[in-house]
């Protein structure tokens, strides 16, 4: 007899072995359908951190239904997001797609025929799964920014303001000859760089010393004319995406920030053959915990709204790029936009930029205009 093959994660694999009878068998069912689903994502090379997070939230539903996925019905997917809707940190709009996209995901899972979910299921409580949630009771995509409209890019005088109050709290240690110095300085020199190159939080943290690059067409700038980002934010499984990042001569001050960090500042730490960027004072890579508490302690210090985070400077440089004149197509390359629709959504020009560029267009196609009339 042929053996037919089973689907990594399909019910009738390893995962429910025939003859094995469970005391309890609905939760058993249960189980392996959660360890069918993460095989699955696994094979499709999808991260840890995503698989369990999509994990947690189809437990988190089942406990809130009190059911099985055999007995969801449309109405529990409805009630759930009203629940998570009224509680004391109401749900945002994109964070509510999301849970409702990693519960679809679960329940198309399930509902496929060819893991045999459908039919182990009937056969073993009568009921089959059905897929809960479709176009008419999920939230619709309507506004290309769903995020707080508290956050925005910084002004010029804000970043200024954020990265002196850095450099103000390295004085402040001094000064009161505490311990920390160097930590300080690693954070301003930190901020600055993200800042700078208009890094996300985890291709700030990945940053090695070796990332640094020469750039053959600005020499001036040393080892600092461009940094190589390896840890690029991936899609759809991938690995993160790579690119990079040149100075730019507006932002020419971050050279010697650089510089001082690798030659002097760093050393004082010790941390010997560790490649990272930054280090802590126990020689290991800073968290990205510790890289948000940089931010947020300059900005408390520097008397900025809360609603401001570390991904506001990404969002600034893209914004201040725009406003020097640089073209669309080299911000977008700059910053690891795969659509220029992603970077117009971090653009925030102010109204003395558009101002200038409405006068300019005047000037240049209605020279006529300006002139007096003989």
């Amino acid at each position: 007899m042929t053996k037919v093959l089973e689907l990594a994660g399909s019910a009738r694999s390893l995962l429910l072995v025939e003859g094995v009878v469970h005391l309890d068998p609905a939760p058993a069912m249960f189980a392996a359908m959660l360890d069918g689903w993460a095989t699955q994502q696994r094979a499709r090379f999808l991260k840890a951190g995503t698989i369990q997070a999509r994990i947690d939230l189809v437990r988190r539903f089942a406990d809130f239904t009190g059911q099985y996925p055999w007995q969801w019905q449309a109405q529990e997917a409805e009630e759930f997001i009203i629940h998570l809707r009224s509680g004391a940190r109401p749900l945002m709009v994109s964070t509510a797609r999301g849970y409702q996209n990693g519960l679809r995901l679960f329940m198309e899972y399930v509902t496929d025929a060819r893991y045999s979910w459908p039919a182990v299921c009937q056969e073993r409580f009568g009921e089959a799964p059905t897929q809960i949630l479709h176009e008419w009771n999920t939230v619709v995509h309507t506004s290309d920014y769903e995020g707080q409209p508290g956050r925005r890019p910084l002004t010029y005088d804000e970043v200024q303001a954020l990265l002196d109050a850095a450099d103000a709290r390295v004085e402040d240690i001094r000064a009161r000859r505490r311990k920390g110095v160097v930590a300080a300085m690693r954070n301003t020199a930190l901020l600055k760089t993200v800042y700078a190159f208009g890094l996300r939080r985890r291709e700030a943290w990945g940053l090695d010393v070796v990332d640094l690059r020469r750039n053959p067409r600005a020499a001036d700038y040393g080892a600092c004319g461009a940094l190589f980002v390896r840890y690029g934010k991936s899609s759809r499984g991938g690995q993160p995406k790579r690119r990079t990042v040149l100075t730019v001569p507006e932002m020419d001050w971050i050279v010697p920030v650089l510089q001082q960090w690798l030659s002097e500042e760093r050393p004082l730490l010790s941390p010997g053959s560790h490649p990272a960027l930054w280090v802590t004072e126990r020689r290991g890579r800073l968290s990205w915990r510790g890289i948000n508490e940089a931010f947020e302690q300059a900005r408390n210090d520097a008397g900025l709204p809360e609603v401001l985070d570390l991904h506001s400077l990404r969002h600034s440089y893209v914004t201040h790029l725009i406003e020097f004149g640089y073209p669309e197509k080299f911000v977008q390359d700059q910053v690891g936009h795969s659509y220029a629709s992603t970077t117009a959504i971090y653009t925030g020009v102010s109204d003395e930029f558009r101002n200038r560029l409405v006068q300019q267009s005047l000037k240049q196609r209605h020279a006529s205009l300006w002139e007096p009339r003989k």
